[in-house]
């Protein structure tokens, strides 16, 4: 019977790998921070308390190390000054900085059970070798020592901004990497996305009191704070004139903070919502357009709330900083110099990567696509509802427009590259972005748009705080929509096959005519197509694929549809028979509401001249 409970037993590990269901580590850090802002260095000490819920003994640890990417000759440096079109950011300001510009983060003792580990630091990341193995099930709490100098603001992180923002402080501690079921993710910090472990974290700081921080998470110890986050009623004593500030943040995996002398401090509450702050430079230039930010805000995060699900912590913090627009658990960078449009379109996005990065938290180095595509999806619809007569036609053509541009280009790349690897910056940004925007609005025509924004709701229900894969999203609209997905979702990630189906001809056979359809790209797809008859009427057919094992059941813009056999994937052509002379045809058309990525639309459609029998491609 062993090898038959041993079989059941892998089957049942498969499926529920499949629910999103697969086992994640968890940590508990504490953390407290000492910042001179006159010398921009730091100190602070850790404890982490690190839970194996992995079937894997552990003997060693890694962390990240950020900001010794800030260091000429790093890999971050390299990267930017070798690759063909750098991040002007970047660029080679890396290579210029002067010692006390650049940036660094020692662990100078880690300390295991009160006994000192063995540390083997590796530019961005550290190697800790454990004393004692870290056996399934069990905790260890690791005591960490640490060091640092804030970089000159180069990218994302860092001091003295170009916009004037004396500290970003991202990816600023000794961060334990993510360990999941392809072991450890201790990639380099070369210039791209996070994955880090769920956890609750409890962080003190503590800087000159004249600073106003913002941050992940709730203060508090508001009232010996002030500085707009409660009435201050209980003064902290120090001789040194500076203030510790106690930030509490459950169930996150990262902590970001910002802090300025110059911030000012507003609030706005969500109804049913979370509290949001805003906390920008108090300049009068800037007046205008943040002043009508909270009312946006308030809006996006409602229909987020009402179409995507609920957001689950109670406050959400709008920082300006940073040098562009970057998302961090219930805060976010933004840069504040901006037309209004843009501010509000930068500050959707980020609050939108709260549900994607923040709570689904996939792997963004593996899987950039399913935090920015799936961001930029939600996001589209966000800023359509915000501002209604700014868009023309639908909400995500701009998606496929930009998609198609890529895909006719030398720089596409399956988006099935990790993040770092892309050969170009472009490749990277087309494919996360704009591809992956338009990977979810294509699978809207594939299983209907309803039934996609049905999954979408229980995609985030069902895998928030689970790090899901492309494997969950493919199962769970599987099961929204009861067709096959495995041939879309492997082939368009894995893959740059182009889509170009085209009509083929048009032939009478006796009182009837019969349409042919043909694939002339490896791209496989169902189709749609429209046949126009010469007194206007419209009929309009839909033609599973044979991959699918179904057919979609949503009716695009409420218009009836024939269903028609499947085409048989191994098939290059498909014909189908119309009950009708070809005289009465006047066009036939193929995806008519322009949903596919199609390489040539010029062979989509073909129109009949009255009194042909016949036409065919050439």
């Amino acid at each position: 019977m062993r090898p038959l409970l041993l079989s059941v037993a892998l089957f049942a590990a498969a499926f529920a790998q499949a629910q999103c269901d697969r086992w994640q580590q968890h940590i508990q850090c504490d953390i407290a921070v000492d910042l001179d802002v006159r010398t921009h260095q730091f100190t602070g000490t850790e404890k982490l308390v690190y839970t194996n819920n992995s079937p894997d003994t552990l003997r060693e640890l890694y962390f990240h190390l950020y900001f010794n990417a800030f260091k000429p000759g790093s890999e971050m440096d390299v990267r930017s000054r070798t690759i063909v079109d750098p991040d002007p950011r970047v660029a080679d300001r890396i290579r210029l900085l002067a010692p006390d510009e650049v940036g660094d983060l020692t662990c100078s003792v880690i300390k295991q059970d009160g006994k000192e580990l063995d540390l083997e630091p590796l530019g961005t990341v550290l190697r800790v070798r454990l004393n004692k193995p870290l056996l399934p099930g069990r905790s260890t709490a690791l005591y960490i020592d640490f060091n640092g100098q804030v970089p000159l603001q180069i990218r994302r992180s860092g001091r003295d901004s170009h916009e004037g923002v004396a500290y970003s402080m991202s990816q600023w501690y000794p961060k334990v990497a993510a360990y999941d079921e392809r072991g450890w993710h201790a990639d380099p910090y070369v210039g791209r996305e996070f994955y880090g472990e769920w956890g609750d974290y409890d962080v003190r700081i503590t800087l000159d009191s004249s600073f106003t921080v913002a941050a992940t998470g709730v203060l508090a110890n508001a009232n010996e704070i002030g500085h707009g986050y409660a009435p201050r009623t209980k003064q902290q004593k120090r001789k040194d004139d500076k203030l510790t500030w106690h930030f509490r943040a459950p169930k996150v995996h990262d902590f970001a903070w910002s802090a300025d002398p110059e911030y000012k401090h507003v609030t706005e509450q969500v109804p049913d919502g979370p509290l949001l702050r805003f906390i920008y430079k108090d300049k009068p230039e800037l007046a205008e357009t943040w002043e009508q930010l909270p009312g946006y805000m308030v809006r996006a995060f409602q229909h987020m709330n009402r179409n995507f699900g609920r957001y689950p912590w109670p406050v959400f913090t709008f920082a300006q900083g940073g040098d562009g627009g970057m998302e961090y658990p219930m805060f976010t960078l933004i840069t504040g110099e901006r037309r209004l449009g843009s501010l509000v379109g930068t500050g959707v996005h980020e609050l939108v990567h709260n549900w994607y990065y923040g709570v689904l938290a996939s792997d963004e180095l593996s899987y950039p696509w399913m935090d920015e595509g799936f961001s930029e999806y939600a996001g589209s619809e966000v800023m359509r509802e915000l501002f209604p007569g700014s868009g023309k036609g639908r909400v995500h053509a701009e998606a496929i427009e930009g998609y198609l541009r890529l895909a006719r280009s030398p720089a596409h790349e399956p988006m099935s590259v990790e993040a770092d690897h892309f050969a170009t910056n472009r490749a990277y940004s087309d494919n996360t972005y704009s591809k992956g925007e338009f990977f979810l609005d294509q699978l809207g025509a594939v299983i209907g748009d309803s039934t996609l924004h049905r999954g979408l709701r229980r995609y985030f229900k069902t895998c928030g705080f689970k790090h899901p894969g492309p494997i969950d999203v493919q199962r769970i609209m599987e099961k929204e929509s009861g067709v096959q997905l495995a041939w879309y979702f492997n082939e368009w990630i894995n893959t740059t096959r182009e889509l170009d189906y085209a009509v083929k001809g048009v032939m009478q056979r006796g009182d009837s005519t019969t349409v042919t359809l043909e694939r002339k790209g490896m791209m496989l797809m169902p189709a749609d197509v429209v046949v126009q008859g010469v007194e206007g009427e419209v009929e309009l057919f839909h033609i599973p694929l044979s991959l699918m094992l179904g057919a979609r059941s949503e009716q695009p813009g409420g218009h009836a549809w024939t269903v028609l056999p499947p085409w048989q994937w191994t098939n290059p052509t498909y014909s189908f028979t119309l009950p009708v002379p070809i005289s009465r045809i006047k066009r036939v058309e193929l995806d008519p509401f322009g949903r596919l990525g199609d390489m040539d639309r010029t062979n989509d459609g073909m129109s009949i001249a009255p009194g042909v029998q016949g036409v065919m491609e050439r």
